[in-house]
């Protein structure tokens, strides 16, 4: 079992994570507040952008083979290297969801 250091861009945060373990398993332990919801790889609620190193994820089916190579979804994702993420930040499947707001053709009543 490897035993790698995660560190969380812009926050001051790091864990160890070994890799047999996910990354949001270990915040929870570490008492760090990691976003998440469903924790079976489909919500993206715990997604992280992948700025340094790797992760093996292979039950995130909430990403695409692209998205899966920038952003790991940490309910999932097992080190596979020392890390760096940035929280905070979704794939551009869910972004441009999240930034169109009421995407769906609803109208708000004044």
């Amino acid at each position: 079992m490897t035993e790698y250091t995660i560190e969380f861009v812009g926050t001051g945060e790091t864990i160890t994570c070994t890799d047999k373990e996910t990354i949001l398993s270990r915040c929870l332990e570490e008492g760090i507040a990691q976003e998440y919801s469903c924790r079976v790889g489909m919500c993206l609620a715990c997604s992280a952008e992948i700025l340094e190193g790797e992760v093996t994820q292979p039950a995130a089916r909430g990403l695409t083979e692209e998205e899966a190579e920038r952003y790991a979804l940490t309910c999932m994702a097992r080190p596979q290297s020392d890390l760096k993420l940035e929280r905070g930040t979704y794939p551009s499947s869910i972004d441009g969801d999240l930034a169109g707001g009421a995407s769906d053709g609803a109208v708000a009543d004044d």
